[in-house]
């Protein structure tokens, strides 16, 4: 009976045949495998009967390998998208020839200072405008009496808040920066942030151990609209609940008791004499990107080494490295070398690309001594000089 029914059982067709036989990758819609190395034209051993692959079946197969490439190759359509990315530096900040995905991060724009008046007015003090990108304001803390390592902290070395407001291609503004506070402080202060929309992005402290202990809280906020003063009151309402003094009319910068034209020489950048401490300056060389907005060189993104001196050509130093992943040991180790203290290593943003890591120290030494103990570990990073002449500011190319 099995023999009789199987005799009278209709034949299967050739397409029938053929998709009992595809198990593998490499198949069409139709159900017929996609294999260039067998002919088009041939003989189905099992029923000796020859088989033709219609035109239109190859046609579609043809159309289809393009597409199936990339999958059988393992290549998917993401990394074909990352290998066309647009490389940071390059970026225009619009779309591409088909309107399509942007073509890289939203670029700043120039700006003058009357754009920032507002700004000026809401913060109560008045900022400088860097390079025509950015605006910045501090709010020195020249109402602390801080003490680290017998050392007293002059504001300009490690006691100040500051912040930089930017305009981008697409009408926003960000602003950036740090908030100095006491512990006292502290909590009344992020509470004053959060309430104003304004994000908290690290927490810790520039120096080892102080009295009295303060805090740096970086922020980083978004305008809502084109209109950034309500952000600037938020970050005002935020500095009224610390202690900080009110502006004054900075006077001519003290003479520095510094060997300056070693310490340049030693670093490879010149520096500059901001109210009584030498301050030298690295920005990194990339474009970084932070919520797919460019960052002008020179913000956020900075290795800063202040210099306050303490007679006799002697200095103590306070700063921080600006580093990728692949660099923190290096600079980490070489500034132990060199005697310097390490304070700190942490994030300071949440989201920039690359991502930065940022490594504190501190030193108390001759001037030019400190300045050479910190040129290997500047030489480690990717970094350009930036130079400050006249209260300009020049980041080399």
């Amino acid at each position: 009976m099995k023999r009789e029914s199987q005799k009278n059982a209709p034949h299967s067709s050739p397409q029938t045949s053929q998709t009992s036989q595809t198990g593998q990758t490499g198949q069409t819609g139709q159900g017929s495998p996609v294999n260039p190395a067998e002919p088009a034209d041939r003989t189905d051993r099992r029923t000796s009967r020859r088989t033709v692959t219609p035109r239109r079946r190859l046609l579609a197969a043809a159309a289809l390998a393009p597409l199936l490439a990339p999958v059988l190759t393992g290549v998917g359509v993401g990394s074909a998208r990352a290998r066309s990315a647009v490389t940071p530096g390059t970026e225009t900040g619009g779309t591409g020839a088909g309107g399509g995905e942007p073509a890289g991060p939203v670029q700043p724009v120039p700006t003058t200072e009357a754009d920032w008046k507002g700004v000026a007015k809401a913060l109560g003090r008045p900022g400088s405008l860097v390079r025509g990108l950015f605006y910045h304001t501090r709010f020195p803390r020249g109402d602390l009496h801080v003490v680290t390592r017998g050392v007293t902290v002059a504001p300009g070395l490690a006691l100040g808040s500051h912040m930089a407001f930017v305009r981008y291609a697409d009408g926003t503004t960000s602003v950036m920066g740090d908030l100095n506070v006491t512990e006292g402080e502290l909590q009344r202060v992020t509470d004053s942030l959060f309430q104003h929309g304004i994000e908290v992005t690290a927490l810790h402290k520039h120096l080892l151990a102080h009295t009295p202990d303060v805090w740096w809280l970086h922020i980083h906020g978004h305008a809502h609209g084109t209109d950034p003063v309500p952000l600037a009151r938020g970050l005002r309402a935020a500095i009224g609940r610390t202690a900080s003094p009110p502006a004054t009319e900075p006077g001519p910068p003290r003479p520095l008791d510094l060997d300056l034209a070693g310490m340049e020489a030693a670093l490879g950048v010149a520096g500059s004499n901001d109210g009584g401490i030498h301050k030298a300056v690295f920005a990194r060389r990339e474009t970084v990107v932070h919520e797919g907005k460019a960052l002008p060189r020179g913000l956020a993104a900075t290795s800063a080494f202040n210099f306050q001196p303490l007679g006799g050509g002697r200095a103590a130093v306070n700063g921080d490295f600006a580093m990728v992943a692949d660099e923190v040991q290096k600079v980490l180790s070489t500034l132990r070398r060199g005697g310097l203290e390490l304070v700190e290593l942490h994030n300071h943003g949440l989201t920039e690309e690359p991502r930065l890591f940022f490594a504190h120290f501190w030193g108390v030494d001759d001037a030019v001594r400190l300045a050479r103990a910190l040129r290997p570990a500047v030489d480690a990073t990717n970094v350009v000089p930036v130079s400050m002449t006249d209260g300009s500011v020049r980041v080399s190319p």
